[in-house]
């Protein structure tokens, strides 16, 4: 019983792709329309592309090209061809500006940038891409049933450009280029002033800044070691709860020490 079931399924399978094949190589556009239409509608989003990529330019400047210029597109982002749809996606809106899909084409378009953004290690060009395309959207479309998605996906990107910027900071401060990560913790604290790492930006700001004045020739020390103790009171100002307070405080204590050691020598 199974074996006689599983040979109709494969039956209608090889009918179907026979179907397929002879449509494809076929020279019936009306045909390879309603075919490709029927596939995009379950789903076969590679075979109804391959059918629409053919009769694309035949339908230019007809009825039926807005609806399959869509179509064209979807299956790119169905298929996960992210660069691909986007590309064509934004044609959609260029061409079809007052279509009931341009919203919609629109925002995918974005998510589609979304998608290509890399881990936050990375060169961050497609994510800032992306950003730009969201806001280009919410611009266009302020009332879109989207826009919480929207602005999730931004606050989600967001994040990668200050994760990015943070481990930059704190590399120079593991690699003991102390003066570089102070410059570029008080740039990441400027750059995301709301941002979650503020507290450890803090932390870390204080460390590289505290090395560097332990770490100083005389005639720079006093200098550094205020310089390090005012960013230590920042510390304990804006995050007195912070669980880097204990390892700050004995920071704070070795400075203030060295502090009273040149004031004791001048």
């Amino acid at each position: 019983m199974k074996r006689g079931f599983y040979i109709l399924v494969l039956a209608i399978v090889l009918v179907s792709c026979s179907d397929f094949q002879k449509t494809l190589k076929s020279e019936d556009t009306s045909a390879k329309f309603e075919m490709a239409e029927e596939l995009y509608n379950t789903g076969k989003w590679s075979k109804s592309f391959r059918l629409l990529d053919q009769i694309l330019q035949k339908y230019r400047g007809k009825p039926q090209a807005e609806k399959l210029t869509f179509m064209h597109a979807m299956c790119l982002y169905n298929m996960k061809e992210y660069y691909r749809s986007s590309y064509h996606l934004d044609k959609f809106t260029d061409i079809y500006p007052q279509s009931e899909k341009a919203e919609e084409a629109s925002f995918l378009s974005a998510k589609g940038y979304y998608y290509n953004s890399p881990v936050y290690s990375k060169e961050q060009k497609e994510t800032i891409e992306a950003i730009e395309k969201f806001q280009l959207f919410v611009n266009a479309h302020p009332n879109s049933q989207y826009l919480n998605e929207a602005n999730s996906l931004v606050k989600e990107l967001d994040f990668k450009l200050e994760k990015k910027a943070f481990e930059i900071a704190k590399q120079y401060d593991l690699i003991k280029d102390y003066k570089a990560s102070i410059k570029s913790f008080n740039n990441f604290l400027l750059e995301f002033p709301g941002t979650t790492l503020r507290s450890e930006a803090f932390y870390y700001r204080l460390d590289a800044a505290y090395n560097l004045a332990i770490l100083s020739v005389d005639y720079l020390k006093e200098e550094r070691l205020n310089d390090a103790i005012g960013y230590y009171n920042a510390l304990k100002k804006a995050y007195p709860n912070t669980t880097n307070l204990e390892n700050a405080t004995v920071m704070y204590n070795h400075l203030q020490e060295e502090l009273k050691t040149i004031m004791t020598k001048s």
